[in-house]
């Protein structure tokens, strides 16, 4: 008899299969959903992801660009994909001898991060129709798929120590558009995906590829960003989000490959995305600017840098 073990997707991503973390079954219903404050007490929190962004709402300010540091490396092999039932997720190991070694983990810092923050993995969220499947929804649009890119503080050792603190960490959001061409950055994935067609299946990936594939032709100097959640259990009010509204295109191939993959109840993998949550007395504040590599130093001058708070 094989003992299952249903692992959040956040923290499965994290741990891939090196460790073994219990977690709570949950579903996306919303009756399920409703549930999750039952078991895990942030999930009722005030300052929970996802949101629904008005660009007219946010709030404009200049702040640095997004520098994304070893998003050109090639990942460090073997990368392991996951259907953990909740989703699809790659955790991103930091460093094989079997291939040259990676000079150090890919990482994150600028915009209002407050420090560098280290990739951790990567998971996906999409709908049964192509008119829903993002978390996040951008000027009333909610796109077809939404992929997110997490990522630990770095004065913290673990991603479970950094989700107990409120810098603890990062997630960049991009989204992704039903076109006609496929997604060149997910060919390597979506070509994948049948071997993980049932929950709690893993595959090791034969190739690598870089995150920069992934996210090919998005702008990302313009993004917004605010203070929210993860968007399942445990719901740690730890992380601080960049979306980038600017769409990836994935194809019909592409988007029904990750339609029949199965879920934990044996039915279809879709429509793993949470509800919106309020946005409550947070700012959203969107890019503006058109220096790229502006120095957190010299904004410590800025008056409206230093003024606005991620609340009001």
């Amino acid at each position: 008899m094989k003992l299952i073990l249903v692992l959040p997707a956040v923290l499965l991503l994290v741990i891939c299969s090196t460790q073994v973390v219990i977690g709570h079954v949950f579903g996306y219903s919303e009756p399920n959903q409703r549930r999750w404050a039952r078991h895990h007490g942030h999930c009722a929190g005030k300052t929970q992801s996802p949101i629904a962004i008005t660009t007219s709402r946010t709030m404009p300010l200049h702040m640095p660009a997004v520098d994304m540091i070893g998003y050109h490396n090639l990942l460090a092999y073997p990368l392991k994909i996951v259907n953990n039932g909740h989703t699809v997720s790659i955790g991103i190991p930091k460093g094989n001898a079997s291939v040259e070694p990676v000079e150090f983990p890919p990482y994150i810092r600028g915009a209002k991060l407050p420090g560098e923050f280290e990739v951790e993995g990567l998971h996906f969220h999409w709908g049964d129709k192509n008119n829903r499947g993002s978390e996040h929804v951008i000027n009333d649009i909610r796109y077809t798929m939404e992929m997110h890119i997490v990522h630990r503080n770095k004065k913290y050792a673990t991603i479970g120590e950094a989700l107990n603190h409120p810098d603890g960490a990062a997630v960049l959001g991009f989204f992704f558009n039903l076109d006609e061409d496929e997604g060149p950055g997910l060919y390597t994935i979506a070509r994948h995906l049948h071997l993980i067609a049932d929950a709690n299946q893993e595959a090791t990936l034969n190739v690598t590829f870089s995150l920069s594939s992934l996210i090919a032709g998005v702008d990302v100097d313009k993004f917004y960003t605010y203070k929210g959640s993860l968007t399942t259990p445990p719901c740690s009010e730890a992380v601080t989000w960049i979306l980038f509204p600017d769409p990836i295109p994935i194809s019909p191939k592409q988007i029904s490959r990750f339609r029949q993959l199965s879920d934990t109840q044996d039915g279809a993998l879709v429509d793993n995305f949470r509800t919106l949550q309020p946005v409550g007395n947070r700012r959203i504040f969107a890019r503006t600017g058109h220096v790229r590599h502006t120095s957190i130093a010299a904004l410590k001058h800025d008056a409206d840098y230093l003024k606005y708070d991620w609340f009001y």
